[in-house]
């Protein structure tokens, strides 16, 4: 069985928010081969048994009034930017969400919601997303201190990067975590 498509999460198996399990799920009681492994944020305790499709068709927020991601917390960091209140309603109550350090956010760019990429420690970031360390860095603020922090960047540990793409212009962009 295909999983659903998530436009703001493309795939959320390589970045560990869905995984493999002959689970069932608490929304639809279906065995589809496949569980959320990211946070649930609802009045229940929704620990990975919630199946992809029921998060992509919507019927997960509206049995349990659950967001995969917090909507406060989807915006540019150093710009907050207006996203429509349909693309909120996309990202929080009907795409994967990804497990953090702290409190996790969505990136936007142009207007519209990024696409979560996954974690990035120094090499990934120095190797195929250069730009998100830049914009990163730009963020940061860290003077001096930014090259002991850059090298610090784990993909596995803390402090690490969450990098996301604009859908639009194509841009990484990213922050960073730690416990």
């Amino acid at each position: 069985m295909n999983l659903p498509t998530f436009k703001y999460h493309p795939d959320p198996i390589a970045t560990g928010s869905i995984k493999p399990s002959d689970d069932k799920c608490e929304c639809c009681g279906q065995q589809r081969g496949y569980i959320y492994t990211g946070p649930v944020y609802c009045v229940e305790e929704l620990s990975e048994c919630i199946c992809p499709w029921c998060i992509a068709d919507g019927s997960a927020h509206t049995k349990f009034d659950a967001e995969f991601t917090d909507s406060a917390l989807i915006g540019s960091y150093h710009q907050p930017q207006q996203v429509s209140p349909a693309v909120v309603e996309e990202v929080a109550f009907r795409t994967p969400g990804f497990s953090g350090w702290q409190q996790e956010r969505w990136l936007t760019c142009c207007r519209d919601a990024t696409a979560f990429v996954g974690r990035a420690g120094h090499a990934e970031l120095k190797s195929r997303f250069p730009e998100a360390a830049e914009f990163i860095r730009n963020y940061c603020k860290m003077g001096e201190r930014w090259p002991q922090f850059y090298q610090a960047l784990s993909s596995e540990g803390s402090p690490t990067a969450y990098v996301f793409r604009c859908l639009h212009c194509g841009t990484h962009v990213g922050y960073t975590d730690c416990d």
